[in-house]
């Protein structure tokens, strides 16, 4: 049986942390027997990693996948507490400790090729082994380095068109112009999209969708130091509006997207980071009788200034 009975972190959690947030707790540890030369420490990690295979050269009579692999360290503080003698008796003792985020670091991101996570975590050692070990992860916002506040007044249009084609013969044009009051966002907010959609078909529309798409760029490494990057599409939000346009008439769709209150803010350039964010918005008109559908597409940017507060 441990000699640890219970180790556990002890600090006020937010729903959101921002760069620059203090944090401020205690370890609480209970021992069912003495301790001597304990070693009692705390850390603060922030950290970027990700990994994918390359297929080998199919036309080569053997080779195979090469793995691409990145990773770098955004925050890495760690406390060892003192102890008076090097000695702890049985039952419980507390440990104060105080960390400060980085003022720039990424938000927290998950993927099945990335990840950027943040953790608390402390551990009890004896003389040669640790002995418990507890860890809380912590959700964080990163920020911007730079912020607009001002925005195009103009709406911003896009648009896109397709012909319609039943037995080889043309049977009409779909018009879809897409636009938004501007394209600068943050995290939690209402992403308001208006489309006009003009069906000069003989068929009723009566599907429209709206999507929140980011393009992930990933930079690895080969075991031989080849550069490698990748382009991941993750579809974030989805909603379908049931519509009702019939033919030789045009109408306008209102739609609003809530965004996540936690996202990775769109990467500025330069870039040069491990993984970089890009953000549209698409709305798609499905054509009835077919497998097609309209589409178009409003590139935005997602932004966080320091000065706002996502989280309690």
């Amino acid at each position: 049986m441990s000699i640890v009975k219970s180790l556990r972190l002890l600090f006020p959690k937010r729903e959101i942390y921002l760069p620059n947030s203090a944090i401020e707790g205690q370890v609480a540890l209970t021992l069912r027997s003495s301790l001597v030369n304990p070693l009692v420490k705390v850390e603060l990690v922030g950290r970027s990693y990700l990994e994918w295979r390359v297929e080998g050269n199919a036309n080569m009579d053997y080779s195979k996948d090469v793995l691409c692999s990145n990773k770098t360290d955004h925050v890495h503080k760690s406390k060892t507490f003192d102890i008076e003698d090097n000695w702890l008796g049985a039952g419980s003792h507390t440990f104060d400790f105080s960390f400060q985020l980085p003022s720039k670091i990424p938000s927290t991101f998950k993927s099945k090729i990335g990840h950027v996570f943040y953790f608390i975590q402390t551990s009890c050692s004896g003389r040669e082994h640790i002995l418990a070990k507890q860890r809380e992860y912590l959700p964080v916002q990163g920020t911007s380095g730079y912020y607009h506040d001002t925005v195009n007044k103009h709406p911003i249009l896009v648009e896109a068109n397709k012909n319609l084609f039943y037995n080889c013969f043309r049977q009409g044009l779909v018009y879809l112009r897409v636009s938004l009051d501007h394209n600068i966002f943050i995290p939690g907010d209402c992403v308001i999209l208006s489309a006009e959609i003009e069906n000069w078909t003989n068929k009723h529309l009566t599907s429209m969708s709206c999507t929140l798409n980011s393009y992930v760029t990933y930079e690895g490494f080969t075991l031989r130091a080849e550069r490698k990057t990748l382009e991941e599409k993750q579809k974030l939000l989805s909603q379908e509006t049931h519509i009702n346009i019939i033919p030789f008439t045009t109408a306008t769709v209102v739609n609003a997207l809530s965004l996540p209150r936690l996202l990775p803010v769109s990467t500025e350039p330069p870039g040069g980071d491990i993984m970089e964010f890009k953000y549209e918005v698409a709305a798609a008109v499905h054509i009835p009788w077919t497998l097609k559908k309209v589409v178009a597409k409003v590139p935005i940017v997602i932004q966080c200034p320091r000065v706002v507060r996502l989280g309690n």
